[in-house]
């Protein structure tokens, strides 16, 4: 039997490989490292000009589970993030390096509302059709679920990005306790842009750091 139809099958592979990561380059960290799945960073906002603080789950701040996602208080890293690609057939080696412009999903590595999925999602009740919330609850097989990163600029040495999808930016609006609130918009004006921090000696995977627990408290002591 000739190997002629497997040589051209491989070709053609590689060749469709190599189209689908034109354009694409490694996401990098605030420390110039590659974005990698399974590491863990904390997502900080640059351009919202309110709190200052990381990206959270709503049900941080407030005691009930709601799905929304928010700015973390002042001097707060937010809760800490993983980066994957959608399920394939042959799954990505361990650690593989996270690309612009191709699709990922967003994973809160949070133990608040247990019974929640914590990956990132595009509400699709249609409840605000315009601007729907992005919040967690979501399904990485769905392409509710998918986001793209996109670089914008450099601010210093540190590179800066917005997450995308077919449908427009993830962007911001005013939202609860004076923070701001994710949604998908295709208002330049409220587009969110973002640079990623590496969390360090990360332990679990399911953990609240340090450095956000004083948020999850005060949600408890709301609650109490």
């Amino acid at each position: 039997m000739s190997s002629f139809p497997l040589v051209s099958f491989l070709i053609t592979l590689l060749l469709a490989a190599a189209a689908c990561t034109h354009g694409q380059e490694s996401v990098k960290d605030t420390d110039g490292n590659r974005v990698r799945i399974n590491d863990q960073y904390f997502i900080q906002p640059v351009n919202t000009g309110n709190n200052g603080g990381g990206l959270l789950p709503l049900a941080a701040q407030i005691p009930l589970c709601l799905l929304g996602i928010t700015e973390a208080f002042s001097g707060e890293s937010g809760v800490r993030v993983s980066f994957s690609f959608p399920p394939r057939l042959i799954p990505p080696p361990p650690f593989a390096v996270v690309r612009t412009n191709s699709d990922i999903t967003i994973e809160f590595k949070s133990n608040v509302c247990k019974d929640i999925s914590k990956f990132w999602e595009v509400d699709g009740s249609g409840l605000i059709p315009e601007e729907p919330a992005i919040q967690i609850g979501g399904n990485p097989r769905r392409r509710s679920s998918r986001f793209k990163i996109e670089k914008v600029g450099e601010e210093g040495k540190a590179n800066i990005y917005r997450f995308t999808t077919s449908s427009g930016n993830v962007g911001a609006i005013p939202g609860p306790l004076d923070s701001s609130q994710l949604v998908l918009t295709n208002d330049v004006a409220k587009t969110m842009f973002f640079k990623f921090i590496k969390v360090v000696n990360a332990v679990t995977t399911d953990v609240i750091t340090s450095s956000t627990s004083r948020v999850e408290k005060l949600g408890l002591r709301m609650i109490l």
